[in-house]
């Protein structure tokens, strides 16, 4: 059967709908506009068509050389789509081959690479479809590789390589890494984790392992795989940009909002021999430890599905250099701009289009037109295709991509070293050690990894001989990730021979990092000099530092070190963000030294008060085991003694920090600040600045400093973006300018009722809507059938009157803190 339609109004999208079940159907006309997208301006977003019900829900896209589109059913088969030129008709073909259910598609080397999910008695993997006879037609399927994995965590995309001469592909957390002939990643990955790490509450990934997450490089036809990057939960989509750089969209555990270990939804460079920090549960990396890499940006709350770089297409420059990056839940194409950051990239997100329900799966660029294609679908939901393109009045002429920075070149020539053989270890170890002292970031990394995966004698001597700091530093991790005890225990010694105070902030949590490690990989040899790092730091703690007290107390928790228990107790009482209250909460659970009767009544009414704390769906269950396993640690004469505090029910939730009672100074308006400049900010009270921050209840939603909610915007470089008025007026008037990324929806339904919020999630006909920000894992449940208009909120989310208890003072010292956050926000070094 073959296909034929095009639309030209909703009348006609009607009358289509009508004529799915015919065996062709025919429409004139041509593609539509579609003014609900919010885009950018000089931009057009055309509606092609809307995929027919029997031809299931589209999530994968690729292009063949004649410029026709190849798409996938979820849970179906493939069709290959003839987009209409101006006035003509858009063709769908039905492929008539057994495979489909593609995550990922691919035209390549003259056949259509499928990397199919289990079903129809055939098994997941990466499969080749072929034209035998030249007929134009698919008539031969070839599984090149079974992958153990399927499901929305399985096996996903197939890209193209830089040169052209092989296949990258990418997998989540739920698929087991094939057998491999090679890895630019040293294979000595563990959990790493200092205080024991607790599974999903709800058993979401509980019981896998790293790697977690995985890149592969592959030979066209599918017999050797090589690692190149792992540490991922859920990355959907990978691209290449023009000068061979890799990237990908890694996907949040939105069930952990809310709690210490979420990580929002980030842009990665997945560098050869990268690693992520993906761990199941409790178990994340912070991105600030250095046996990880740091994201380019971090997007937030989403469901990332595909990118595509803007090459080939007929934009402006700036956009031909872009990443795009689709987020289903929110319905949203983002743009991701970067700049060289050191030897690697930081980005920053522009919400390129966005309208509610626009659930984009993935996206690919058509160098026939032009064109960035997009799908929408998913989880049996309408499904439609959709073209973009640019009428506007700025220049669309190819452009050249920026060159790599010279220290992004310096690396590369350093990632070289990580396809040497281990008959190369005297050459890799003589040009990869100087750099471990280097100053930048990505380039100590990768001379580590380098050297990490050739055999330990040939380096272990030479690491140990390093007298500067950061060598020293570096060369303590790779020891304690891949050297015999004895070793462990020199480079314990060697930590110690080193001066705290001369250590930078980033020095200082690297140090943190690599006891950790030596004492989560060589805990019995190492113990007497881990006791002596805990003798010590215990004196200068908590400092004012937080992410070096949220390491310490990890650390000493974890050793269960002596004297640890009041002073995390105290950082427990004055934390202001319940993420932090949380960390201290979950890391005494395992510490059984120094407690007094009252520090016990008080840690455990914690667990009472925290009912009022909001997050995702798993939030309310780890709150509720990590007391149960507190209590389990208990003697049982104290668990008698503390009775029925230890069952109590949690606190009703409110979403409000438990903070003094403020009486109203003042309903602010912008003309009460008319003298407000940069000179108003200096010689302010900051410690008054970050309680203003709890007191305006900004951790509720937004994040600083690693800290905090993640449904708004993350406000740590928000001083350095905005002048003290335009981020005042973001405080006093909310809704002046509500970003497409975080605007809400009014949903009229036909029964009357009228909702706002942000669709979160969908399934078939069900759309699932956070309209509370307090609390982000509530959703309300709205049938699409009963949906009679949607349009997007004049009003933010963000409540007003949220400086209204402030004085001129606290406000100005608010403002004051966040400037110095964002000046003092510690680069990925």
């Amino acid at each position: 059967m073959v296909l034929v339609h095009s639309t030209r109004s909703r009348l006609l999208t009607l009358l289509m709908g009508m004529c799915w079940a015919a065996t062709s159907c025919v429409v004139l006309g041509q593609a539509v506009a579609v003014p609900d997208v919010a885009k950018i301006e000089g931009f057009e977003v055309q509606k092609l068509f809307d995929v027919p019900n029997d031809q299931g829900s589209w999530v994968s896209l690729t292009v063949d050389t004649k410029g026709r589109l190849i798409a996938s059913d979820q849970y179906g088969g493939l069709y290959r789509v003839t987009v209409a030129a101006k006035d003509g008709q858009t063709i769908i073909e039905p492929i008539d081959v057994k495979t489909g259910r593609a995550h990922g598609l691919l035209y390549a080397f003259g056949a259509l690479y499928v990397m199919s999910h289990e079903g129809d008695n055939q098994p997941s993997g990466l499969y080749r479809v072929s034209d035998t006879d030249g007929d134009d037609k698919f008539d031969k399927v070839e599984l090149l590789r079974k992958i153990e994995g399927s499901g929305e965590h399985g096996p996903h995309a197939i890209v193209l390589s830089p040169d052209k001469k092989s296949l990258y592909v990418c997998a989540g957390n739920h698929t087991k890494l094939p057998e491999i002939v090679g890895s630019r990643v040293p294979q000595n990955w563990q959990e790493d984790q200092v205080v024991p790490r607790m599974w999903d509450a709800n058993g979401h990934a509980a019981g896998i392992l790293a790697p977690g997450g995985w890149i592969c490089k592959v030979d066209r036809d599918g017999k050797e795989f090589e690692l190149i990057s792992m540490g991922y939960r859920n990355e959907y989509d990978i691209a290449f940009d023009p000068n061979g750089e890799l990237f990908t969209y890694d996907a949040d555990m939105e069930w952990d909002i809310g709690l210490p270990w979420y990580r929002p939804t980030r842009i990665c460079q997945a560098i050869p021999g990268s690693e992520f920090g993906w761990r199941s549960g409790t178990g994340k990396w912070p991105a600030y430890w250095s046996d990880s890499l740091p994201p380019v940006v971090d997007i937030g709350p989403a469901s990332p599905t595909g990118i595509s770089f803007g090459s080939g297409t007929k934009f402006p420059a700036k956009y031909q250099n872009a990443l795009f990056a689709a987020d289903w839940s929110y319905g949203a194409i983002h743009a991701i701009h970067m700049e060289p950051n050191g030897a690697g990239l930081v980005g920053s997100s522009e919400v390129f289009a966005t309208a509610p329900g626009l659930a984009v799966t993935d996206m690919t660029v058509n160098p026939i037109d032009g064109a960035l294609y997009f799908l929408i679908g998913g989880r049996r939901s309408q499904s439609a295709m959709f073209r973009v393109t640019y009428g506007g009045k700025d220049s669309t002429a190819a452009t050249t991509f920026p060159i790599p920075s010279d220290l992004a070149q310096q690396r590369r020539l350093l990632e070289m070293l990580l396809q040497a053989p281990a008959e190369e270890a005297d050459s890799v170890v003589e040009r990869a050690l100087p750099f471990l002292s280097h100053t930048d970031r990505f380039i100590r990394y990768t001379a580590r990894v380098a050297i990490e995966r050739m055999p330990f004698e040939k380096w272990s001597a030479k690491v140990q001989a390093i007298t500067d700091t950061q060598g020293t530093l570096e060369g303590a991790m790779a020891i304690a990730r891949c050297g015999a005890d004895e070793s462990a225990t020199a480079a314990c010694k060697r930590l110690l021979e080193l001066n705290w105070d001369a250590l930078s902030e980033f020095q200082k949590l690297h140090w943190l990092r690599d006891v950790g490690l030596l004492w989560a990989r060589h805990s019995e040899s190492v113990k007497p000099q881990i006791e002596a790092i805990a003798s010590r730091l215990i004196n200068d703690f908590p400092n004012t530092s937080k992410v070096q007290n949220v390491e310490i107390s990890r650390l000493l928790c974890g050793l269960n070190a002596k004297g640890t228990v009041p002073k995390v107790m105290e950082l427990l009482r004055t934390a202001e963000s319940q993420e932090e209250q949380i960390h201290y909460a979950f890391c005494l659970r395992v510490a059984t030294n120094d407690w007094t009767e009252d520090l016990r009544k008080e840690y455990f009414q914690w667990f009472v008060d925290a009912g009022k704390f909001r997050g995702g769906n798993s939030f309310a269950k780890f709150l509720a085991n990590t007391r149960a396993e507190a209590v389990e640690r208990l003697p049982d004469d104290v668990r008698a003694s503390l009775g029925e505090l230890l069952t109590a029910a949690p606190a009703s939730m409110v979403p409000n920090i438990e903070l003094e009672e403020r009486a109203l100074v003042k309903n602010w308006k912008m003309d009460d600040w008319q003298a407000l400049s940069d000179a108003s900010l200096e010689d302010r009270d900051l410690e008054n600045g970050r309680k203003m921050f709890a007191v305006g209840q900004c951790y509720k939603c937004h994040r600083l400093e690693g800290a905090g909610g993640s449904v708004g915007p993350d406000l740590t470089n928000a001083g350095r973006r905005f002048n003290p008025n335009d981020l005042l007026e973001t405080l006093i008037v909310p809704s002046k300018e509500v970003s497409d990324q975080y605007q809400a929806t009014i949903f009229q339904l036909d029964n009357g009722q009228t909702i706002s919020g942000r669709i979160a999630n969908l399934a078939g006909n069900n759309y699932m809507v956070q309209t509370d920000m307090y609390d982000p894992g509530r959703f309300t449940n709205i049938d699409a059938k009963t949906i009679e208009e949607m349009k997007p909120s004049a009003v933010s989310m963000m409540p007003t009157g949220l400086l209204d208890s402030m004085t001129q003072e606290d406000v100005l010292d608010l403002l004051s803190y966040l400037r110095s956050v964002s000046e003092s926000s510690a680069p990925n070094q």
